[in-house]
């Protein structure tokens, strides 16, 4: 195992930070979101990001912590908050991606989080 220092833990936080520019798509793929549907989110996001030719990243998270509101996602866009979409299916998903990645409107109705990025 390597020990981390101060020094290392700056570097990593570094390439994380470099890792989440540009807009990404988070889905929650824990055992609760995949339960409630989340793995058809991913897959109808999937689809439709290289179907648009969309410049996003699809990434599939763990946990969220609002589990009562899987499945759960999360956009972030370029000059934009962070949000966090609850009770997200695959007719939501499709909203999210007509209205919030190609107008940059959020889609109020199903948002659980919003903070800065």
């Amino acid at each position: 195992m390597v020990k981390l220092d101060l020094e290392r833990l700056k570097g990593l936080r570094a390439e994380l930070k470099d890792k989440n520019k540009g807009d990404y798509i988070k889905v929650g793929m824990s055992t609760c979101g995949i339960a409630a549907g989340a793995d058809k989110v991913y897959e109808l996001f999937k689809e439709e990001i290289e179907k648009r030719g969309l410049p996003i990243s699809l990434e599939k998270c763990g946990c969220l912590g609002m589990c009562f509101a899987e499945p759960l996602v999360e956009v972030g866009m370029a000059g934009a908050p962070v949000v966090i979409y609850g009770r997200v299916n695959t007719s939501v998903a499709h909203r999210i991606i007509d209205e919030h990645l190609c107008c940059g409107r959020i889609v109020s109705d199903h948002v659980y989080e919003l903070r800065r990025s």
